[in-house]
């Protein structure tokens, strides 16, 4: 398609169109020879905006149709797009001459430009294009009934993107921003990547030329460079599938650069500048069989460190579009680069997406039916343009899959959502009672992953209680803060309970009235959390001692010392220590001890059978790890070439309580961009408040976690 699309933007007259769209199709049938003369005939002197003549559009959006997907029915309805709307032609015409399947595709491409008409705030408009953009791309996706209709509609609007500056600038900029706002999601979720890629390029030159002549400057300033190390890893990954088997005919392995948009959000998400982008080239690797994509990653892991992270395997579970691919990201020598790996086939469905299936297989007319409902459930999240295109808050296009309660009522969910999410979509409190579901009138837990079209019904209890677990499982933001917020509770009630037993027990005082002290504190929700910090601990037992009168004579004032893995405060003899049965917590997690017959028995501070314990009021002493779980990541940070840095960044480090491991300097990705590589171990165990906290201390490019091969 680039070639095609590269003689395209150079051609000016009627015999160059015509010779290009005969080189793109493989049937030079009649029904395409008869589309082509009465869409001649019919823009017969009808000229474009840059003076060429006007049939030169028709044919070449054909042509660029035929790349896409080699169906007849398809190509002549391009010829044929604009026919109806700007000639005296009309549907019942074109229906008797050509039959209903192409007359059909005309109008619903003559349609788009009607509701476009409707719902589209004119260029002359000063209002904001996204609100109405919006309404117009709901309107299309759900007047539309036939999904080739769109692929025509993409390849119109990507030839027109394409001689876009034969137009004024004001108008320039709102097709631009249409496009970004209405097509290229539709090219994306129809997973036709060369189309949505080229729109998203085409329009970042005309909303932010600015941001796209940097990129381009650096790029092609560049580009020698960039091409040495593709060309130095394509040859690495060649040699060693070569060494281990494969034959020279069974794949192919090219590089590429990324595309300028993709960068450019990478750039704002990252606050970083073009020369910090570590993965600016990528490679593809093309085998035949599906179960050799696997055997390629495992070469590529052996030989190459990854980021697992940014491990994806989309041939095990493919994208609702159809794209199948693994993603990797390796360390090479001297940066980082993303490979995917795919078969042949599954290379022609995300170049081509949907439209694949007409190109390679049996034709349109069969396939005219497609479901487009997951197409119209695209959301939009953001509150104005510039946060859509930085993609600061929300990504649109996320995957999304549509289900349904018993009633029939339909709910959009973020792909790989699971039935609690669903319960959450309905209600707050559906999520907080919820026990269980049926999926498909099946009894399924709330964990279970939910697929496209599923029918859910949550069943609830009102003794039902959240598990705090289940945050990392849930996808949506409902579910989440649902869930933060009752394990807030939950805590909050548990360290409540804890801090009364435990200064029951100390000062062997009744429940009633160690409440009744609490209940005297300036901030007594901040005493209830001596459970777990030290200081607060001391400073309630101080205000304690010096307000209760019943102390007796023979008190002993508590101590901190050390038994195993655990720091103690307690004026009890702790003769062993035990876990209870049910919950045995991990180092790191948050505990608490109950004492009974001079043992200290550890249970997690969720533990359901924990909770009865407090609530029973047995009796309790503070506990801790003595060494919480510390976590190891690799932090990739951009510096400057200057005396200092490096004693500046070290400080830095020790200020956020970073234990640095190892350090390699002298990274470079360009003539201007230079690097660390930093160890550290922290015991932080939240891993996105580390990466706020680094953030503001550095140009941190990359944070990648070395716990746990496999976990992000």
């Amino acid at each position: 398609m680039d070639a095609l699309l590269s003689k395209a933007q150079n051609i000016t007259t009627i015999e160059e169109a015509e010779k290009l769209l005969y080189s793109s199709i493989d049937n030079h049938s009649k029904v395409i020879h008869d589309a082509l003369a009465l869409s001649k005939k019919a823009h017969e002197n009808q000229t474009r905006k840059s003076g060429e003549p006007y049939i030169i559009h028709p044919i070449l959006v054909a042509a660029i149709t035929a790349i896409v997907s080699n169906d007849e029915t398809m190509v002549a309805a391009a010829l044929m797009h604009d026919v109806v709307e700007d000639t005296d032609y009309s549907i019942e015409e074109l229906s008797e001459i050509f039959g209903e399947d192409i007359a059909f595709l005309v109008e619903g491409l003559t349609k788009i430009e009607v509701i476009r008409d409707e719902e589209l705030i004119p260029s002359t408009s000063n209002q904001k294009l996204i609100s109405s953009a919006l309404t117009f791309r709901k309107m299309l996706l759900s007047s539309i009934k036939d999904v080739r209709v769109l692929v025509v509609k993409l390849c119109d609007r990507l030839h027109n993107m394409m001689t876009l500056d034969a137009l004024p600038p004001h108008k320039q900029l709102r097709i631009a921003e249409e496009t970004m706002v209405v097509y290229a999601p539709i090219a994306h979720r129809l997973g036709i990547s060369k189309i949505k890629n080229r729109l998203e390029d085409l329009s970042f030159y005309y909303i932010y030329p600015n941001a796209y002549r940097e990129i381009d400057e650096y790029i092609t300033g560049n580009s020698q460079n960039l091409q040495l190390k593709l060309n130095t890893f394509v040859q690495k990954i060649e040699d060693l599938m070569l060494h281990n088997g494969f034959k020279e005919d069974q794949f192919e392995v090219f590089g590429r650069v990324k595309h300028y948009y993709s960068m450019y959000q990478k750039m704002q998400r990252k606050g970083i500048g073009i020369d910090e982008i570590l993965d600016l080239i990528a490679i593809r690797i093309l085998i035949k069989e599906d179960i050799e994509c696997y055997k390629v990653l495992g070469l590529l892991h052996i030989n190459f460190k990854p980021i697992i992270s940014r491990f994806k395997d989309y041939v095990t579970l493919p994208k609702e579009n159809g794209y199948s691919t693994i993603h990797t990201t390796l360390f090479d020598d001297d940066g980082i680069i993303e490979a995917q790996i795919r078969t042949f086939e599954m290379h022609r469905t995300a170049e081509f997406g949907i439209a694949a299936h007409w190109r390679y297989k049996s034709g349109g007319r069969e396939k005219k039916s497609v479901n487009l409902e997951w197409l119209e459930s695209l959301q939009y999240q953001n509150e104005s343009l510039e946060e859509f295109y930085a993609l600061a808050k929300g990504d649109l296009f996320s995957d999304d899959i549509s289900v349904f309660s018993p009633r029939g009522d339909h709910y959009t969910l973020p792909r790989d959502a699971v039935a609690l999410d669903f319960a959450y979509s309905v209600h707050s409190e559906i999520g907080n009672k919820a026990v269980g579901a049926l999926v498909n009138k099946q009894k399924a837990s709330l964990l279970t992953t939910l697929k496209n079209g599923d029918i859910v019904r949550i069943l609830t209890d009102d003794t039902a209680s959240v598990h705090c677990s289940w945050l990392d499982t849930v996808r949506t933001s409902k579910a989440k803060e649902g869930i933060k917020s009752a394990c807030k509770q939950k805590i909050k009630a548990c360290d409540r309970l804890s801090a009364i037993n435990i200064l029951s027990q100390l000062f062997d005082m009744p429940v009633a009235e160690t409440s009744a002290l609490f209940d005297m504190c300036e901030s007594k929700e901040s005493a209830y959390k001596l459970t777990s910090n030290r200081q607060i601990y001391n400073e309630v037992l101080e205000r304690f001692m010096n307000t209760y009168t019943n102390l007796s004579d023979e008190f002993v004032y508590p101590t901190e010392f050390t038994q195993e893995h655990f720091k103690f405060i307690t004026n009890k003899h702790i003769g062993s220590i035990e876990f209870d049965y049910c919950c045995h917590p991990k180092i790191g997690d948050q505990i608490v001890a109950f004492y009974q017959d001079e043992k200290a028995i550890i249970h997690h501070k969720l533990c359901q059978e924990a909770y009865k314990k407090m609530q029973a009021h047995d009796p309790m002493i503070y506990v801790s790890w003595v060494n919480s779980k510390s976590s190891r990541y690799q932090l990739i940070i951009s510096l400057q070439n200057r005396k200092g840095i490096l004693a500046e960044l070290l400080h830095k480090l020790a200020l956020l309580d970073l234990n640095v491991l190892s350090i390699e300097l002298g990274i470079t990705n360009s003539e201007t961009a230079e690097f660390c590589k930093i160890e550290v171990e922290t015991k932080e165990q939240n891993s996105k408040k580390l990466r706020e906290k680094l953030s503001k201390k550095f140009k941190l490019i990359e944070m990648i976690s070395l716990n746990d091969a496999y976990n992000k």
